[in-house]
């Protein structure tokens, strides 16, 4: 077995005595570095992170994350510190999507009922009705009415997978995650070769073609799920090569494959441990959300997490 960095136990042990001392939670996203994954407290899907970030009682918030994920913790927890470790860390799917943007498109379909995917800034949150995440889409949107026409913001793939579920028309924004956006069917075909037997399981940020070749669709979570259940030994994994790691200390029996070797996303490993030291020594970068923004943006993130 691999040893673990001298450097990265010491750096682990300093940021086990400061979160003591700052009275802090370290949350961390499955696409995280597996050593900051190891340091955190809990790992998890966007939902279980929102979920977590509303539940606990430390008084700091440590997100390792990009940056919507730490904005999403300080709506739900606006009394809490909330430090992102890499201020830089942002998600490009988030930015396809403006808030004045979509105060546009909600003129142009009077009455409509915007639904609006977690990988989104606050902003944007605040314009929309409900949030959703790509664990629970599926639910949000079976939960609303079938007399009003539906915005879905912002990735269109993720959109046209649950409009297809659900048999609901919504009208889907035109963004994409640039990660799952890349993988090709061709790329699962030659993965399927490569790997006979081994079934192939998606996140549904991928596109149409990615999704109809798979033997099972999920969130980060639901993967987690999935492998565990499961009877097969090996499966080959369609989303960002951080979620390896946990589903092989899961299950360590078994064996997991990316469906391609690009599939890592560039923001998602901006942050270290010593800049999660840093952040607890020096209680900096803090996120901040506008109050007015804040109480909107809470009602759309409650009314997801009611459903849940």
């Amino acid at each position: 077995m691999e040893q673990p960095d001298a450097k990265n136990v010491e750096l682990s042990r300093e940021i086990g005595e400061l979160k003591e001392k700052r009275r802090a939670v370290i949350l961390a996203h499955f696409y995280q570095r597996p050593e900051v994954q190891d340091v955190a407290d809990f790992v998890g899907d966007s939902l279980q992170l929102a979920q977590q970030a509303a539940a606990t009682d430390a008084e700091v918030i440590v997100f390792c994350g990009v940056y919507f994920m730490a904005e999403s913790a300080k709506i739900l927890s606006p009394d809490k510190t909330v430090l992102l470790p890499e201020l830089e860390a942002g998600c490009p799917l988030a930015d396809m999507a403006a808030a004045e943007a979509v105060r546009a498109r909600k003129e142009e379909m009077p009455g409509c009922t915007v639904v609006t995917y977690v990988n989104s800034s606050a902003a944007v949150k605040a314009e929309s009705d409900i949030v959703c995440t790509s664990s629970n889409a599926l639910k949000v949107i079976s939960s609303l009415p079938e007399d009003k026409p539906i915005l879905f913001v912002p990735d269109g793939n993720l959109g046209n997978y649950v409009s297809r579920m659900t048999g609901r028309t919504l009208t889907l924004w035109d963004g994409y995650c640039h990660v799952h956006n890349r993988l090709t069917s061709e790329e699962i075909k030659a993965a399927r070769a490569e790997h006979p037997g081994a079934p192939v399981v998606v996140h549904p940020e991928c596109r149409p073609e990615v999704i109809d070749l798979a033997d099972h669709v999920a969130s980060t979570g639901g993967m987690l799920k999935y492998v565990r259940n499961s009877q097969a030994s090996s499966f080959i994994i369609g989303t960002e090569q951080g979620m390896l790691y946990p589903l092989r200390k899961a299950c360590p029996d078994k064996n997991f494959y990316p469906a391609a070797r690009h599939m890592l996303c560039p923001n998602m490993k901006l942050t270290t441990l010593e800049k999660v030291k840093w952040a607890l020594v020096d209680m900096e970068p803090r996120i901040e959300v506008d109050p007015e923004i804040r109480l909107k943006a809470r009602r759309a993130l409650a009314r997801m997490l009611e459903l849940s």
